[in-house]
C-alpha cells in the first residue's frame, strides 16, 4: 500500500527535524490526521509566525521577541558574570535552576570538524567584545567531545588576546554524577569529573 502523496511529503518534512526518525515522523503525521481541519490550520499558522514574531538578540544571540532580549535588558541581573551556552534552550534550563543571575552568550552550536562546523560558523569571536566589566566567564558547553573542544578553544582564544593571560576568571561548569544515579553504572570520565568537582561538607 502506498501512502497518499500529501502524507508522504509531510512525513519527509518531519524526518528532517532533529531526533525525529521515520517511525516517529509517521506517528506524528497520523496523529495530526486525526485532528479537525481548524486545528491543523492553527498549527500551520503558529509555524508560520515562529520566525516572523521572534528575533535574535544582537548582544547575546538568544531568541526573543525584542532586541536586545529580555535578559540583556534587565539591569537587575549581575553584569559581572557571563555564561557561554551552546543553544538558546540551554538558557531555559539554567534559568529554571534559579541559581544563575548573570548574562548569557549563545554560540548556536559547537565546533565539530566532522560536520564542517568551525569557529567561523558560531558566535565565538564576538565574545571578546563582551568582556568589559565582566569578572567571571563561565563556560557551560555540554560535556561532549565537541563541547569540551569548544570550551578549550574559547579559553585559549581569550588568553591569547591578552598575551597568554585571560582578562577575566574563566570557569567551567562542574560535571559529575546526577542525583539518583548509581556509581556502578557511571563511566570513568563521569567519575573522574565527579571527583575533580568534589567539595567540602
Amino acid at each position: 500500500m502506498q501512502l497518499p502523496r500529501a502524507v508522504r511529503h509531510t512525513i519527509e518534512q518531519f524526518e528532517k527535524l532533529p531526533g525525529i526518525g521515520p517511525k516517529s515522523a509517521q506517528r506524528i503525521v497520523f496523529y495530526l490526521l486525526h485532528h479537525p481541519q481548524p486545528y491543523l490550520e492553527e498549527f500551520a499558522q503558529k509555524l508560520t509566525q515562529l520566525k516572523l514574531q521572534t528575533q535574535m538578540c544582537e548582544q547575546c544571540h538568544n531568541v526573543g521577541e525584542e532586541n536586545p532580549c529580555e535578559i540583556c535588558s534587565d539591569v537587575t541581573r549581575d553584569q559581572t558574570s557571563l555564561m557561554v551556552v551552546e543553544q538558546p534552550f540551554d538558557i531555559l534550563s539554567i534559568e529554571r535552576s534559579e541559581k544563575f543571575h548573570g548574562l548569557y552568550h549563545v554560540l548556536h552550536g559547537v565546533i565539530a570538524p566532522l560536520n564542517n562546523i568551525g569557529p567561523e560558523q558560531l558566535f565565538i569571536y564576538d565574545l571578546s567584545k563582551r568582556l568589559e566589566g565582566v569578572d567571571e566567564l563561565i563556560l557551560a558547553t555540554n560535556p561532549t567531545m565537541e563541547g569540551e573542544a569548544t570550551a578549550l578553544f574559547i579559553q585559549e582564544l581569550i588568553q591569547s588576546s591578552r598575551g597568554g593571560k585571560a582578562p577575566v576568571k574563566i570557569t567551567r561548569i562542574g560535571h559529575g554524577l546526577p542525583i539518583g544515579a548509581d556509581i556502578e553504572y557511571a563511566d570513568g570520565l563521569t567519575l573522574a569529573r565527579a571527583l575533580e568537582g568534589r567539595r567540602e561538607m
